[in-house]
């Protein structure tokens, strides 16, 4: 009864269109009440859902995307990879690739990533004679890497719900997210050199290379000092993210003086903004998690997915459809707080790596940032192009199909999310 309660209010809660996190806490404070299961602890788990140090990353990440995103860092980016293959067939699809890759790495955004390199990138692409939807789909799907390349807000939650390590994850990440933009590369020169989209006719010289690569250095010097610190050992991700703003600040101000002081609040006040929608999410997921573990759903749960297939491959792909599936129509912050719960006894059933699994996890969310009828990259570019997102999907098809394929190389190979991480002796087998 007090399973089939907590999942009826739920899912009438999003059939009508409340807020994911709204569906999951009146679900969970509506279950808890009616069955007696402790309201008294609806402030302890609403204080401990959010005070965790590793938690303390996401605004201050965010607070630095939004610095680097004002700053307008993205656009010298993108000259510098326009000067280097933008001459090529399909140099400017590449070249927006390329830019989500490393702006992704910044952000830890996809929808941010999106928007950042498509408000630069989009209308020169048009302009050079690529379809409008397939420039959105191009930058929507690449936005993807920016949840699998590090520093990664989707990694830091996992991490939170498992307790893995997040410095082992950010490592983990390297790999598989450089590999799925390897093969979001070459999709993008396949279809541009089977539809004849050409470059942008500008070819770089090394002056001007060596030009851009300087304005551009800072910008690409980024990653290099967050998770340098990292790896090295010098500073936690929480830290990191901390460094990360100060960074952020110091080059937007003082050295490309893009910025002023003035603009500060504002920033502060978006970053709040979008911390405060996350952390919400985070505060009810957490409730809804204490109460499904109560009543014993949890238990129940991930007793019918081991009952399955006692073959820990075969239940990796079956579940990799069903984050596929989920990822169709909700964000991955939701799906980890719903699913990773009644995962961990499972993996821990089929002795499968949790720190392997987790880049397998949140690369299958990733696609979802793409896919309809919920893909929030597919909406913010096709909010860009002034163009239907049915349109954008279409021409993302074959990105995600790619994307498909790498994450089942990643599902098959756990060496490629390990080893890096062993390597650095962040994590030991």
């Amino acid at each position: 009864m007090e399973v089939l309660l907590i999942s009826s209010i739920f899912l009438v809660l999003l059939v009508i269109g409340a807020p994911i996190g709204t569906a999951l806490g009146v679900a969970a404070v509506a279950t808890i009440y009616q069955f007696d299961l402790g309201i008294e602890m609806l402030g302890v788990n609403f204080a401990s859902g959010i005070a965790s140090f590793p938690l303390l990353a996401i605004p201050f990440f965010v607070l630095a995307g939004v610095i680097l995103d004002r700053a307008g860092l993205a656009g010298t980016i993108a000259r510098f990879f326009e000067l280097l293959v933008g001459k090529r067939t399909g140099g400017l699809a590449m070249v927006a690739v390329l830019t989500c890759i490393f702006w992704g790495s910044l952000s830890g955004s996809g929808p941010a990533t999106t928007a950042a390199v498509g408000m630069i990138l989009l209308m020169p692409m048009v302009k050079h004679g690529y379809s409008k939807e397939f420039a959105g789909a191009t930058i929507a799907n690449a936005a993807d890497l920016s949840i699998i390349i590090p520093p990664s807000i989707a990694f830091i939650i996992y991490g939170n719900i498992t307790s893995v390590s997040v410095s082992a994850l950010f490592m983990a990440g390297v790999i598989p997210g450089l590999l799925t933009g390897a093969g979001t590369v070459l999709v993008a020169y396949w279809v541009s050199r089977r539809r004849g989209y050409r470059g942008s006719g500008q070819r770089g010289s090394a002056a001007e290379i060596w030009t851009a690569l300087r304005r551009s250095i800072w910008a690409l010097l980024a990653p290099v000092v967050i998770l340098g610190g990292i790896y090295s050992g010098i500073f936690t991700p929480t830290e990191a993210a901390v460094v990360a703003v100060f960074y952020s600040l110091l080059v937007a101000v003082l050295v490309y003086r893009s910025i002023h002081w003035r603009d500060f609040i504002d920033m502060l006040v978006e970053a709040a903004v979008t911390s405060s929608v996350i952390m919400f999410l985070v505060v009810f997921a957490g409730i809804f998690t204490w109460a499904a573990s109560v009543i014993g759903f949890i238990d129940k749960a991930a007793e019918a997915i081991v009952a399955i297939s006692p073959n820990a491959v075969v239940m990796i792909i079956l579940i990799d459809l069903l984050l596929l599936a989920l990822g169709m129509v909700l964000d991955a912050i939701s799906i980890s707080y719903l699913l990773m719960p009644i995962l961990i006894p499972v993996l821990q059933a089929f002795g499968i790596d949790p720190l392997w699994y987790g880049v397998i996890f949140i690369s299958a969310l990733a696609i979802g940032q793409a896919t309809p009828p919920v893909g929030v990259n597919l909406f913010t570019a096709a909010n860009l192009i002034k163009s239907d997102v049915d349109a954008v999907a279409k021409e993302a098809i074959i990105f995600v199909a790619m994307d498909v394929v790498v994450l089942l190389i990643l599902s098959l190979f756990p060496i490629l999310s390990l080893y890096l991480p062993i390597r650095a002796g962040l994590y030991g087998p």
